[in-house]
């Protein structure tokens, strides 16, 4: 079963995150990086916190290749993610950026400098919209006890049916989204 499972994730592109420990990637716990994709051949330049999670398909480059062209040397620098912070799906974070702790960023940014701590990222290059704590504040007051649902409305749930789709579908139309666990 340890094969089969090695074998989908290598057709599926994924990389192998232990694999790129032992080659010097230094990773918090509690992290949740998905199918990303973290610079192979120079991820001991990279550090990610605890509580970190990627959306699919983010990446994480430490090396940029541009440079050997034109100067016959490839530009390298670290790269830091704090703890407890949220990268969004697509984004593209590149060499020589530090973000801080407790950050979002929003799909599909490209992350060319440093985030600064407690903030929310988006764009392309990504730029700071505003603190962490409006953000939250926004979606806090967003959030009622009719668009809230509980673990029984995940798509992890083995049970999650048509009935959970079309309820979860019904809210989104009333309220303009839901809050799932």
């Amino acid at each position: 079963m340890k094969i089969i499972k090695k074998i989908l994730a290598k057709i599926r592109g994924e990389q192998d995150i232990n694999k790129l420990i032992k080659k010097g990637l230094k990773i918090g716990k509690n992290c949740k990086l998905g199918n990303c994709t973290i610079d192979p051949s120079h991820c001991f330049h990279i550090t990610i916190g605890d509580n970190v999670t990627f959306g699919p398909k983010v990446h994480v480059l430490a090396h940029d290749a541009s440079t050997k062209l034109f100067l016959n040397y490839t530009r390298v620098a670290n790269v830091s993610i704090g703890c407890n912070v949220f990268i969004g799906a697509y984004s593209i974070i590149m060499p020589g950026v530090h973000i801080g702790d407790n950050v979002v960023v929003g799909a599909g940014s490209i992350v060319t400098h440093d985030i600064p701590p407690n903030s929310v990222a988006i764009g392309s290059p990504a730029k700071v919209v505003k603190q962490l704590s409006v953000f939250l504040e926004a979606k806090r007051k967003e959030m009622t006890d009719g668009n809230k649902f509980d673990e029984e409305y995940t798509v992890r749930n083995t049970q999650f049916s048509k009935h959970h789709r079309d309820r979860l579908t019904e809210v989104c139309e009333d309220y303009g989204c839901v809050y799932v666990e």
